[in-house]
């Protein structure tokens, strides 16, 4: 966005292919693009190319083409091989590792720093972009083979959310939002009454510390190195004790924390520098950005990051005559958990309507807890549900209450934390029982033996587990308990494949009602703008909204094929902003 929006952002030209006219790639030069483009009948075409985001939005925000619908081979890539590089150059090796023709070229560099070209550079940078389509147009019918519809959907819709958004940015609130925090920022430092770079520095903050308020800094040991470094992160679980037991130091604490995070201020600013002429402002995420096919935030703005209630959120609001919808499957990955493993009591709990989190916690505590007097007991349990069911153990268990990364400051010691692990496990010995499953899916992807066999709506491929939407998890170079992550090679095990099968399976309900949804808006004038997590944003109009909410909520809730028997169940509401 931040590209396209620079003052010397300027089009060269653009290459292009019309595959039904069986058409050779051309180049179309600076004079010649905007005619070639308005010469399309841009409802009737479907639009390829490798990172679609980048073309689409220039051709959109640039031109006004807005295309019938989008493919996208980068985002295919991803979907594909899940932790690759998604370059057109990597791709391209990836797809034809023993042919040197199909390689991409390196002519832009030539062109690097000069604005308008001259023949002999402008003729190479024609190659290189037709070299371009002809790469993505191979790449995409390689790929397009067995690539499931709605997957092609979903990134037809991502591209869709960006490009073409519908959700407008209140410029007057979040500007004052941001001048507000800015200030309340600048006198928190002020207050604090260090200097700014003793407060940033974690070598001079932690000395600060020792020598002017003779406190002991607080020290973690580095993932990297294995060596103590300072724990004077605002979530670090040494500094939240060292601000708890010397409340007299706040003023310091807080400086600390101004002025090592000023997110919320740039943030609001990259908002508003993403907005476009119109106001719209657009949804930017990334298709399979994670392993499992979660999406992604990108575009330094990470529209999947944005705190309930807070002001980015109450930004967004709705054109005129319409509304925010907003829909938030409940406990999905729970529900899948107990699904999967075939724990049937948490499902029947789940069933029923309980409050499964107060359930748990009067089990622990062997008491009856409830939502409303037992706030407390019922966060343990919630956090036993919602952590315990991938093999974590008692220490990171104690040592995640104790932190408050998850809500309040629980103080517990390791045997009371051993003993909540040992009582879930006991409790859902289903759930248990199926790290030890999975634990033989890592064996069965590496055997030909087992090449096919099937659990549930999972069905073992070599070094993948295939999904019943006909991706699959992909485990690239798979030997004995580890792979090659896109990185560097990552362990796994029983507990942690199970995390990234309820995760991949969660994610295929959310993304399938999601179109259902748009499917449902689109004739009435609405759209899906968005998706965080487990949520459906949508904009539609304010005609009969209770209506529209109440059907969005039972398309949310449709059970797949594959499990028919998994209960479901959403809950959500609509304002003139996106304020849930």
């Amino acid at each position: 966005m931040e590209y396209v929006a620079s003052p010397l952002f300027k089009v060269w030209g653009v290459g292009a292919q019309i595959l039904d006219e069986e058409d050779v790639p051309q180049w179309y030069g600076e004079d010649e693009v905007e005619d070639f483009l308005h010469s399309i009948d841009w409802s009737q075409v479907n639009v390829i190319c490798h990172n679609t985001h980048f073309d689409a939005y220039i051709l959109t925000q640039y031109y006004g083409c807005v295309p019938a619908y989008y493919y996208d081979t980068a985002a295919m890539s991803r979907g594909r091989y899940p932790g690759q590089s998604a370059r057109l150059a990597a791709l391209a090796e990836r797809l034809w590792p023993t042919s040197e023709t199909m390689r991409k070229g390196e002519e832009l560099v030539t062109a690097k720093g000069i604005r308008d070209l001259p023949p002999d550079i402008e003729e190479s940078i024609a190659g290189y972009c037709i070299q371009d389509v002809e790469l993505t147009r191979a790449a995409f019918e390689r790929m397009i083979a067995n690539y499931p519809e709605s997957e092609l959907d979903l990134i037809n819709l991502t591209c869709r959310m960006f490009v073409d958004p519908v959700m407008m940015l209140d410029r007057e609130r979040l500007t004052t939002y941001r001048d507000e925090v800015a200030k309340a920022n600048e006198a928190a430092i002020e207050a604090a009454g260090i200097d700014r770079k003793v407060l940033s520095s974690n070598q001079q903050f932690s000395l600060y510390i020792k020598e002017e308020l003779g406190i002991d800094p607080p020290t973690k040991r580095s993932p990297t190195t294995g060596k103590d470094i300072p724990a004077l992160g605002k979530n670090d679980a040494g500094f939240k004790q060292m601000a708890a037991m010397y409340p007299q130091h706040q003023h310091i604490w807080e400086g600390r924390r101004v002025v090592k995070s000023r997110i919320a201020e740039t943030r609001a600013q990259r908002f508003l520098d993403s907005a476009n002429e119109q106001g719209l402002m657009p949804m930017p995420l990334r298709y399979y950005a994670a392993h499992t096919g979660r999406f992604g935030g990108t575009e330094k703005i990470n529209v999947q990051n944005m705190p309930r209630g807070s002001e980015l959120r109450k930004s967004l609001i709705s054109p005129s005559g319409h509304l925010v919808y907003v829909a938030d499957l409940s406990n999905i990955e729970a529900r899948m958990l107990a699904w999967i493993a075939r724990e049937d009591k948490l499902l029947e709990s789940f069933r029923q309507g309980d409050d499964v989190y107060s359930n748990f916690a009067s089990v622990i505590y062997d008491y009856p807890v409830n939502k409303h007097d037992h706030p407390t007991e019922r966060f343990v349990g919630k956090t036993a549900v919602l952590g315990l069911g991938y093999g974590m153990g008692g220490d990171k268990f104690g040592a995640t209450l104790r932190s408050g990364a998850a809500g309040p400051v629980i103080d517990i010691d390791d045997r009371k934390a051993k003993d909540i692990v040992d009582t879930y496990r006991g409790t859902y010995n289903g759930i248990s029982n199926f790290w030890k499953k999975a634990d033989s899916f890592i064996l069965d992807m590496q055997s030909d033996l087992a090449k096919g066999s099937v659990y549930g709506p999972l069905t073992v491929g070599k070094r993948k587990l295939f999904l019943p939407n006909g991706m699959a998890l992909r485990y690239h170079d798979l030997s004995g308990t580890t792979f090659h992550n896109g990185r560097v090679r990552e362990n796994t095990y029983g507990g942690k494949l199970t995390e990234n099968i309820v995760q991949a399976l969660s994610r295929i309900i959310v993304t399938d009602a999601l179109l259902r949804i748009e499917q449902y808006l689109n004739p009435i004038g609405g759209r899906v703008a968005l998706t965080v997590h487990d949520e459906v944003v949508c904009v539609a109009p304010d005609e009969h909204p209770d209506k529209v909410m109440g059907r969005i909520i039972e398309l949310m809730c449709v059970p797949p094929h594959w499990a028919p028997d998994l209960p479901l169940d959403a809950e959500g509401g609509y304002a003139l902003e996106y304020s849930k």
